[in-house]
């Protein structure tokens, strides 16, 4: 009798699923707006978002050119923003905005379109196209709508984007400084800055840009080696003239020191720098030693 009851109770649930199913379907399929519209809304509001979205979009030749043409168009977008579908929402949001630039929704739409637009960005190493696309739209809805309650958020993600690309540029110049190849490591990162002066690494790009000089002078063939420390002692003087209290400054300071020295110009009269070197040296030998 038990195990009958639980049949039952099985049974009459699968119906009731199947009949409510069913219920949606045929709303899906007709044309009767009024009822489309009340639904969508009903489910949108229950959070399902996935059966609001359908709705929308079966709705959106319906109510084309009727006053509830952008209604249903904004809320099909937000219906796949909502379900987490960025994609189609951008593509969604994007028509709105062209269809109806002057609607009650376009600000909202604009700002959405670029949420979607930035979670569709890749990390750095990837193609930084959907970044550039993004930016541009930022940098277009904070021209529009300069007051936008949104506009903290942008400027986040404003900055959040460059700083993916200061990275994308920052490493791949550095990537010749790991292969050693010097002159082609300094060429790159001074285009790096030249592309970007206020580059988020812009003290380690001077950083380094002042030890592919140095390194290269050093691995250079002996009459070359003048001109080449001549140029390390330019960077040098450029890195410590911006940033003096750099956690680099003692390094290349002891760098600097031997470039004199190779130069001719050392007398030895700078206790600092000399005692500066000796230090250096030490330091590199004990860590040579672990």
């Amino acid at each position: 009798m038990k195990e009958l009851k639980i049949t039952l109770f099985l049974l009459t649930a699968l119906l009731a699923g199947a009949a409510c199913k069913s219920q949606y379907d045929t709303l899906l399929a007709s044309n009767n707006v009024e009822e489309k519209y009340k639904a969508a809304f009903e489910y949108f509001n229950k959070g399902r978002y996935q059966k609001a979205a359908a709705l929308f979009e079966s709705m959106a030749v319906l109510t084309s050119g009727t006053e509830r043409d952008d209604t249903v168009q904004f809320y099909w977008g937000l219906s796949n923003y909502r379900y987490k579908d960025y994609f189609t929402a951008e593509s969604n949001f994007n028509k709105f905005i062209n269809t109806f630039p002057r609607s009650p929704f376009t600000e909202q739409a604009r700002y959405l379109r670029i949420d979607c637009l930035y979670r569709s960005t890749l990390r750095y190493e990837l193609d930084q196209k959907p970044t550039y696309e993004a930016m541009n739209a930022i940098n277009e809805y904070l021209r529009d709508y300069p007051s936008s309650e949104y506009a903290g958020d942008c400027q986040a993600m404003l900055q959040d984007l460059q700083k993916r690309l200061d990275t994308k540029a920052y490493e791949g110049a550095k990537l010749y400084y790991k292969m050693e190849d010097y002159k082609a490591s300094r060429v790159a990162l001074r285009n790096v800055l030249k592309d970007n002066a206020d580059n988020f690494y812009r003290e380690d790009i001077l950083y380094y840009i002042a030890m592919s000089s140095y390194k290269y002078a050093q691995y250079s063939v002996q009459d070359k080696q003048k001109e080449r420390y001549l140029v390390f002692v330019d960077d040098y003087l450029n890195f410590i003239g911006e940033i003096p209290e750099s956690p680099y400054r003692r390094e290349l300071d002891a760098l600097y020191a031997r470039a004199q020295r190779a130069l001719g110009k050392y007398s030895g009269g700078d206790e600092r720098l000399d005692a500066g070197d000796r230090e250096f040296e030490e330091e590199r030998r004990s860590a040579a030693k672990k």
